[in-house]
């Protein structure tokens, strides 16, 4: 049977999509429907920008196959969109209409409809619409399903009030989670996995005259209305409709308070009534109930008095409004009780419930509006990386944790929530915050006040949005640089990253966390226990990753003295919390084989709790618990018995809670450990000082961004250039010069702030506020002639100089795994840039990257090296040592390996043959020092008096002037008997060992 309709051009479709929607705000009749598929070829199969359908999935053979086949018995039309797949993870198709081009409006219609030919398979099919963004890859998903239960052609009709915001992790975060309609970009089918099939679909359309629930609803100012006792609560319910329009009909709201655990007319007076919006009201007008609470003069838990609203002429809020009089009298509420009082009387009062609540920690997709944080009474939230409000803006982060809070009044306790993010080089998911180094170039600086002042910028910009808790630093040791996060780490020394652990008082200032109720401190996060830089390559098992979370092997000796010297450090430090990583611990020797380390007891419970004398709480990692062996109570056990106390399960907080109960009812899980756990998040709270300022204080706000805090950037970009070769003083350079920039990394934002930078992977090109290395050189000389040509493509000559700026693009975690897509080699275009460059003119080659590059085969066409790292937004911090304003200081924080066969390569290996030694780095500061052999054993006398004396100062501008004479009569040739003395001088140096340090380097000067 054919189906035939009267159907219009996409042109023509676009013309008519408002007149629809006029005509439904005048009251007219049903309109006809409205085609978005025919399946005739009209829509190509393109992706964004584009108007188009593609397809999509978890891995390469997850994506269905489709062709616009024809068929006789096509619904409509002569042809259908058919399609075959076999989908293990997650896989579908997407209609994405042009980005370009304004968004379609829907609002005139009832749903939308399409004709599928069932098989009759049982099998859920996921439905969902594009509502409102930019554009259809960055709009708000509204999803439902449909189930395959017939055979042949069968229309499936999907009223939009059928639809549900997804709560799950969303690629933009929500824009206002309303269902608007008024500016729809497409829809998306995801199809059932587990067994291959085939499907035929037909005739998309959207019907049916608009519900006017869909055009007007009733709005309620809060969900919830905190009151102290004795007050009054105004509870504010307004109108509202699509595109603002008059009311077309009358709207009555009829209201009662009832329920609740308040008690009527003794907590507060009881009130009922009824009142009607008329025709025509403006939308957006507004009602005020009044709720009268009374006094009663006894200590109270905080009491709910819900609001019933019943509405007549438009949709009803999503949920009932609750006044809630503040919880008054108990002791936990008394600031001039010590904190572990206060936590005491607190914990005794709470429900097994109720601590479970504060255990968990939810995704703030998640929970969407927020009603569950008191229906689960959660403990805690957080921003997934790239997780952000819309519009991304301070003022809306501060909003948004400000509406979560406020959902937590509603609680008995009101325990205010504790909002996590990963801030790890700045607040990198807010666009226009200050983007500092990541962790691999502050190790470079060498200076420890510099990491100090990096997390105090963090801190202030974190705090200032509202959120008091920051998942960073990270502590790993890189041992192999391979691994995705090499740059997340400091260095490969130990020694190293303890000196830069400054960092944890800059984001939480004294070490006792007095002052953690600043303004401008968060609580810090050392990251991840224990071993994760040490992961071996090709062990690990999530994916296609090579190396991230896999299995560290070490002796308990090396554990010792590599992996855990950080940890103890930031204990002392006064940490707050700590993160154990997804990866797994083998101890050689112990017979136990890998443990994971969300399940590794004796390191968490008996090494950092028990020895180190750890007193903060253990946060989980993102779904970690799920990579444990055995079902999902066995997960909860075992991770919460192995002394985890919060755990991050972003999207599956009810299953978590729900299970961490029936283990505590079982016995399986101790009371004790419970109240500990708990315990320990309660006193981070009561020191943010949450309970008296849960919301956000936005006065700081204005240096989020500001030119102080991008100075402190610049600075510490400036400090991590590493100058690795300058033959002929080709650095710095002179602003009389002719300059010709090249390079995929010169005039890239993106590239150079990394991963972690405004989305968890990062990405290419402007995607927040900063400054360019080819913007900062233009700005270091503006007189200058500065040329750029990214690829080299435009002639070279007439120039001085050339500086070609190349190296990685963003990543982060495993899918940066070298052998995941990824290596340690330029690209292509990057070489043939630099051989161009290099060879026309002199030329500087800056490498902006993670981690090493493999540029040996062309050291001897270059005449100057930089290892640039990833400086983040301030590339004038570049520019200024490039021309000389500020001198290159760095040092090398890894061994930089002359091959990817030489991996892993470290300070410390019998056998060491590097390109560039550990701690390797010209200076541009002062000349070498002269007098050969008879200066260095000055030196040696003046180092070994300063290691007698203790003065930290003294040694290390010692060894400092040693390490320059002999890099001096080094150059580049940098044998084994050079580098693995030079190497080891560095950590000595590092370990305050500083006459050690000058006759390791006597030794590398006589070997040269």
């Amino acid at each position: 049977m054919r189906r035939t309709a009267l159907l219009v051009s996409a042109a023509l479709l676009t013309g008519l999509l408002p007149l629809a929607s006029a005509g439904a705000a005048t009251g007219a009749e049903e309109p006809p429907p409205v085609p978005v598929d025919r399946f005739e070829g009209e829509v190509p199969f393109a992706s964004q920008p584009a108007e188009g359908i593609f397809t999509w999935g978890g891995d390469s053979d997850d994506p269905p196959r489709l062709e616009l086949a024809a068929r006789d018995d096509a619904p409509e039309g002569d042809k259908v969109l058919s399609g075959t797949y076999d989908i293990s993870g997650y896989g579908g198709f997407t209609h994405d209409f042009a980005a370009n081009e304004p968004g379609h409006d829907w609002s005139a219609h009832q749903g939308i409809r399409f004709w599928w030919d069932g098989r009759n398979s049982g099998k859920r099919v996921n439905f969902e619409i594009k509502d409102g963004g930019a554009n259809g890859e960055a709009s708000e998903l509204w999803t439902t399903s449909f189930t395959d239960e017939w055979t042949g052609w069968h229309q499936v009709e999907i009223p939009f009030t059928d639809f549900a915001y997804r709560t799950d992790y969303q690629p933009v975060g929500g824009i206002d989670q309303n269902l608007g309609l008024t500016d729809m970009w497409g829809y998306a089918l995801t199809l059932p996995t587990g067994t291959p099939g085939t499907f035929a679909m037909d005739g998309v359309e959207l019907y049916g005259k608009a519900d006017p629930a869909l055009t007007t609803k009733v709005l309620t100012g809060a969900a919830v209305y905190p009151v102290k006792e004795g007050g009054t609560a105004g509870v504010r319910i307004s109108v509202a409709t699509t595109g603002s329009a008059p009311l077309a009909e009358p709207v009555t709201v009829a209201y009662e308070s009832a329920g609740g655990s308040a008690g009527a007319g003794t907590d507060y007076t009881p009130v009922k009534g009824e009142f009607t919006f008329p025709a025509g009201t403006a939308s957006g007008a507004t009602h005020t109930v009044s709720v009268p609470t009374l006094k009663d003069k006894a200590a109270e838990p905080a009491e709910t008095i819900p609001l019933k609203l019943t509405v007549t002429g438009a949709k009803a809020p999503a949920e009932t409004p609750q006044v809630v009089i503040d919880a008054h009298g108990l002791p936990y509420l008394d600031t001039g009780l010590p904190v572990k009082r206060r936590v005491a009387d607190l914990l005794s009062r709470m429900s097994l419930e109720e601590k479970a609540g504060q255990m968990t920690q939810a995704e703030r997709n998640a929970v969407g509006t927020g009603g569950d944080i008191a229906a689960y009474d959660l403990g805690s939230l957080l921003s997934g990386g790239g997780s952000t409000p819309t519009p991304n803006t301070a003022a809306a982060w501060a909003k948004m944790i400000d509406g979560f809070q406020l959902r937590a009044q509603a609680t008995r306790f009101q325990i205010p929530l504790i909002y996590g993010v990963d801030a790890v080089h700045g607040h990198n998911n807010l666009v226009g915050a200050t983007v500092l180094p990541h962790n691999i170039g502050i190790g470079a600086t060498r200076d420890p006040g510099t990491a100090e002042k990096a997390g105090a910028v963090t801190a202030a910009e974190v705090r200032a949005t509202g959120i008091p808790w920051d998942f960073a630093p990270c502590l790993c040791v890189t041992r192999d640089e391979r691994w995705g996060r090499s740059y997340e780490s400091f260095g490969e020394d130990p020694a190293l990253v303890k000196q830069m652990e400054t960092v944890v008082q800059g984001l939480q200032g004294a070490r006792d966390g007095k002052d953690l109720d600043r303004d401008d401190k968060v609580l810090a996060t050392a990251k991840h226990f224990v071993g994760d830089g040490g992961t071996e390559y090709g062990s690990s098992t999530t994916g296609s990753y090579t190396i991230d979370q896999g299995v560290t092997k070490v002796t308990r000796q090396e554990l010792e003295a590599v992996h855990l010297a950080p940890f103890q450090e930031a204990v002392d430090r006064g940490v707050g919390t700590v993160m154990p990583s997804y990866s797994s611990l083998d101890i050689i020797g112990d017979d136990e084989g890998p443990v994971k380390m969300h399940a590794d007891a004796a390191m968490i419970n008996g090494v950092l709790k028990d020895r180190m004398g750890f007193d903060g709480f253990v946060i989980s990692d993102w779904q970690a618990i799920d990579q444990l062996p055995g079902d999902y109570a066995s997960d909860v056990r075992t991770s919460i018995n192995a002394g985890l106390d919060m755990i991050m399960v972003p999207s599956a907080y009810k299953d978590f809670r729900t299970t961490l109960i029936d283990e505590v009812k079982a016995g399986r899980i101790s009371e004790q450990r419970i109240d500990d756990a708990v315990s320990r998040i309660l006193t981070q709270k009561f020191k943010l000082g949450l309970f008296e300022k849960p919301y956000a204080d936005t006065s700081g706000a204005a240096a989020i961004g500001s030119a102080g805090h991008r100075a402190v950037a610049r600075t510490a970009a400036a400090e991590s250039q590493v100058l690795l070769k300058n033959a002929g003083g080709v650095l710095p350079l002179k602003k009389s010069q002719k300059v010709y920039v090249a390079g995929s990394n010169a005039d890239d934002l993106g590239n150079q702030s990394g991963g972690w930078t405004v989305t968890w992977q990062g990405s290419s090109g402007k995607i927040t506020d900063g400054t360019t290395v080819l913007e900062g050189m233009r700005k270091a000389a503006p007189g200058a002639t500065i040329s750029y040509s990214k690829d080299a493509s435009a002639p070279t000559d007439g120039y001085d100089v050339g500086v070609v700026v190349v190296g990685e693009t963003p990543y982060a975690e495993g899918i940066g795994d070298v052998g995941n897509g990824n290596d340690l080699e330029l690209t292509p275009a990057d070489q043939a840039a630099v051989d161009k460059v290099c060879g026309a003119m002199k030329c500087a080659v800056l490498i902006v990257s993670g981690r090493p590059q493999l540029i040996g085969d062309r050291l001897g066409d270059i005449d100057a090296l930089v290892a640039s790292w990833l400086p983040g937004t301030e590339g004038e911090g570049v520019a200024d040592v490039l021309y000389g304003a500020k001198p290159f200081t760095g040092q090398l924080p890894v061994t930089w390996p002359k091959s990817q066969a030489q991996l892993p390569i470290n300070v410390g290996d019998t056998s060491y043959d590097p390109q560039f030694p550990f701690g390797w780095g010209l200076t541009t500061l002062r000349t070498p020092p002269g007098g050969g052999t008879l200066t260095l054993k000055a030196l040696a006398l003046a180092a070994a008096a300063a290691q007698k004396t203790g003065s930290a100062q003294a040694g290390r501008a010692v060894v400092g002037k040693a390490r320059l004479l002999v890099q001096q009569k080094v150059g580049q040739d940098i044998t084994p008997a050079v580098a693995e003395p030079f190497a080891d001088a560095d950590h000595l140096l590092l370990s305050g060992r500083y006459a050690d340090a000058v006759a390791k380097l006597t030794e590398a000067y006589r070997a040269a």
